[in-house]
C-alpha cells in the first residue's frame, strides 16, 4: 500500500489532506492549552477557598481549632492545598511535554509538507515542459511533411508543362528534394522526442511522483502517531498524580476519622466549666406571719444579714443564685437609677396625712428583694468604683487577676498567663547567654569589638528577667490561691498587684458587696471578712481616683422620704437640704450629694431644685 502508486494522480487531494491533518494538530494543541489553563484556574479557586477558611492568627476562630472536629476541618483545608498542587502539576506536564512539544513539532511538519509539495509541483512542472516539447516536435514534423508533399506535386506539375523551361523544372526538383529532406529531419527530431517524452513520463509516473508521494505518506503516518503519542501523555499525565492525590484523600478519610465526640465534649466542659455549684432550693416565704420571712440556706442574703461569710474551697459558692440569671434581668435589677423613677405621693406632705400613702417604695419579688438586701450599703465614693468598674469589664477591660471570671475559667488564664511569662523570661535569657557570649569574644578578641558596648544591653535584660519574675510571682499567687494551694493571697503578692490598701475592715467589706453584685455580671468568690479580697485596681479605678468631684451647681429640698434600696441611688429624709451635682438629664433622676462621701440618685419628683445663676446661664 503506497501512496505513490495507489494515488499517482491525487497530488491536490493528498495536498488538501496534508493540511487537514495539520490543523488537526494545531486543535489538539488549542484543546490541551485551554485544559491546562482550567487546571490552573482550578487550583487557583482551590487554594483560594482553602485560605478564606484558615483561621485568622490571634482571632477567636483559631482558639476554636483546639476541637478534633475543626483540627480535622484544618486538616482537610490543608490537604485541599496540597490538591491544588497536583492539578497545577497536571497543567505544567500538559505545558512541557504536549503543548510545547507538538507546537515545535507543527512547525517541522509545515516546513517538511512544504518541501515535499514544492519538489512534487518542480517534477509536474518538468513533465509538462516535455510534453510541451513533444507536441512542438510533433507539429513541425506536420507542417514538414506538408510542404514536402506540396513542393512534389508542384514540381511533378512543373515537370508535366511543355511550356515551362528546363530550369524552372530544376529548380522545383531541388526545391522537393529540399523539402523532403526537412520532413525527414522533423521526423527524426519528433521521434527522438516521442522517445524522450516517454522516458521522462515513465520515470515521472513510477520514480519521482511514488518516491515524493511516499514520503508525503510517511510525514502523514508519523503526524498520526506522533498525536497519538500526545494522547497518551495526556492521560499519563492525570495518572501520575493519582497516587498522591489518593494520598491526599486518605489524609482527610484518616483526619475524618480521628475526631472524637467525647474528647470535644469533654474540651467544651473544660471551655465553659465555671467552678460553681447549683444553686439550692429556695425556702418558702409564709407572709401569712407579720413581716417574718425565712430565709433559706441558699438565699442570697444569708451571709450578707449576719455579716459573716462560710468560707468556700475553690471558690465555689454554693449559696449565690444570680449568676445564672439572665444578663438582661441581672442588669436591670443592678442599674436601678436607669429604671424609671417612681411616682411621687398624691400628698405633699404624705408624713403629716394619718392615713396617706406611704412613702415611695418599689414593690419587689422576693429574688429581688434579695437583691436589694444583697446590694443595700451607704453609697460610698469606692461603691460608685465599683459600677464603673463594671462598665470596664462590659467594654472588655477585664481586672489583671481575672477575679470577673468563674473559678475554673480563672484557673485556666492565670496558668495561661503564667506559661507565656515563663517564654519571655526564657527567651530574654537566650538573648543574655548570647550577648555574654558576644563579650567573652569581644573581651578575648579587643579588635572584633567592644565588650563594655553590650553591659548596657545586658543590664536591660537582667532588668527585664527580674520584672517578668516578679510578674511571674504575682501570677502564681493567684493561681495557687485559685487552686486552693493557699489559703489567702501573701502580702507580699498583694503588693506586686497593687491591691494593698490601708483601709479599714468596713470599707473592704463593703467595696467587696459592691464587686459581689457588679452590673457586669462578673463571678466573684465568697470569703469572710478575714480573707475579704481587695478588688484589682484597674487603670480605670486609676483615672476614677483621680477624678475630682463633680462640682456643686445647686442645692434641693427633698418634699417627700426616699429609701435609696438599689446601688447608684441615696436615701433622704422629708425636708432635707442637698446639694445638686447633676440635672435631670430626661430619665426622671437627678444626682445629689450629702457630703464628700455620700452622692447618689433620687427621683426628681421628689426634690425641689434650686440651681445657682451661674448654672442657669452655662
Amino acid at each position: 500500500m503506497s501512496w505513490g502508486t495507489e494515488l499517482w494522480d491525487q497530488f491536490d487531494n493528498l495536498e488538501k489532506h496534508t493540511q487537514w491533518g495539520i490543523d488537526v494538530l494545531e486543535k489538539y494543541i488549542k484543546f490541551v492549552k485551554e485544559r491546562t489553563e482550567i487546571e490552573l484556574s482550578y487550583a487557583k479557586q482551590l487554594r483560594n477557598l482553602s485560605k478564606k477558611y484558615q483561621p485568622k492568627k490571634n482571632s477567636k476562630e483559631e482558639e476554636e481549632y483546639r476541637y478534633t472536629s475543626t483540627r480535622a476541618f484544618l486538616a482537610t483545608l490543608n490537604e485541599m492545598n496540597d490538591y491544588a498542587g497536583q492539578h497545577e502539576v497536571i497543567s505544567e506536564n500538559m505545558t512541557s511535554l504536549i503543548t510545547g512539544e507538538l507546537t515545535r513539532y507543527v512547525q517541522e511538519l509545515k516546513q517538511e509538507r512544504k518541501s515535499h509539495f514544492h519538489d512534487g509541483r518542480k517534477a509536474q512542472q518538468h513533465i509538462e515542459t516535455c510534453w510541451k516539447q513533444l507536441e512542438a516536435s510533433k507539429r513541425r514534423f506536420e507542417r514538414d511533411c506538408k510542404e514536402a508533399d506540396r513542393a512534389q506535386q508542384y514540381f511533378e506539375k512543373m515537370d508535366a508543362d511543355i511550356n515551362v523551361t528546363k530550369a524552372d523544372v530544376e529548380k522545383a526538383r531541388q526545391q522537393a528534394q529540399l523539402r523532403h529532406q526537412m520532413a525527414e529531419d522533423s521526423k527524426a527530431e519528433y521521434s527522438s522526442t516521442l522517445q524522450k517524452f516517454n522516458s521522462e513520463q515513465h520515470d515521472h509516473y513510477y520514480t519521482h511522483i511514488p518516491n515524493i508521494f511516499q514520503k508525503i505518506q510517511e510525514m502523514e503516518e508519523r503526524r498520526i502517531v506522533r498525536i497519538g503519542e500526545s494522547m497518551k501523555t495526556f492521560a499519563e499525565v492525570d495518572r501520575q498524580v493519582i497516587p498522591i492525590i489518593g494520598k491526599c484523600l486518605d489524609e482527610i478519610t484518616k483526619a475524618a476519622e480521628s475526631i472524637d465526640h467525647k474528647n470535644d465534649s469533654q474540651l467544651v466542659i473544660e471551655a465553659f466549666k465555671s467552678g460553681f455549684e447549683p444553686p439550692g432550693d429556695i425556702d418558702f416565704e409564709d407572709f401569712t406571719q407579720p413581716m417574718k420571712r425565712t430565709v433559706s440556706e441558699s438565699s442570697l442574703s444569708n451571709s450578707r444579714g449576719d455579716g459573716k461569710s462560710e468560707p468556700k474551697f475553690g471558690g465555689k459558692s454554693k449559696g449565690k443564685l444570680w449568676p445564672f440569671i439572665k444578663k438582661n434581668k441581672l442588669m436591670s435589677l443592678l442599674t436601678s437609677p436607669h429604671q424609671p423613677p417612681p411616682p411621687p405621693p398624691a400628698s405633699a406632705s404624705p408624713s403629716a396625712v394619718p392615713n396617706g400613702p406611704q412613702s415611695p417604695k418599689q414593690q419587689k419579688e422576693p429574688l429581688s428583694h434579695r437583691f436589694n438586701e444583697f446590694m443595700t450599703s451607704k453609697p460610698k465614693i469606692h461603691c460608685f468604683r465599683s459600677l464603673k468598674r463594671g462598665l470596664s469589664l462590659k467594654l472588655g477591660a477585664g481586672p489583671e487577676d481575672f477575679s470577673n471570671l468563674p473559678p475554673e475559667q480563672r484557673r485556666k488564664k492565670l496558668q495561661q498567663k503564667v506559661d507565656e511569662l515563663n517564654k519571655d523570661i526564657q527567651k530574654e535569657m537566650d538573648q543574655r547567654d548570647a550577648l555574654t557570649k558576644m563579650k567573652d569574644v569581644y573581651i578575648k578578641n579587643p579588635q572584633m569589638g567592644d565588650a563594655a558596648s553590650v553591659d548596657h544591653r545586658l543590664a536591660e535584660l537582667g532588668q527585664n528577667i527580674e520584672k517578668l519574675r516578679l510578674e511571674v510571682q504575682k501570677f502564681e499567687g493567684w493561681l495557687a490561691e485559685v487552686e486552693g494551694r493557699l489559703p489567702m493571697r501573701s502580702e507580699q503578692a498583694r503588693r506586686q498587684s497593687g491591691l494593698y490598701e490601708a483601709q479599714n475592715t468596713s470599707a473592704v467589706n463593703s467595696c467587696a458587696q459592691d464587686r459581689e453584685s457588679s452590673p457586669d455580671g462578673s463571678y466573684t468568690e465568697e470569703q469572710s471578712q478575714e480573707t475579704e479580697m481587695k478588688v484589682p485596681a484597674t487603670d480605670f479605678d486609676d483615672e476614677f481616683d483621680d477624678e475630682e468631684p463633680l462640682p456643686t451647681i445647686g442645692t434641693c429640698k427633698a418634699l417627700y422620704t426616699f429609701e435609696g434600696q438599689n446601688e447608684g441611688t441615696i436615701s433622704v429624709a422629708e425636708g432635707e437640704m442637698l446639694y445638686v451635682i447633676e440635672e435631670d438629664k430626661g430619665d426622671g433622676w437627678t444626682r445629689i450629694r450629702r457630703n464628700e462621701d455620700e452622692e447618689g440618685y433620687v427621683p426628681t419628683s421628689y426634690v425641689e431644685v434650686y440651681l445657682d445663676k451661674n448654672a442657669k446661664d452655662s
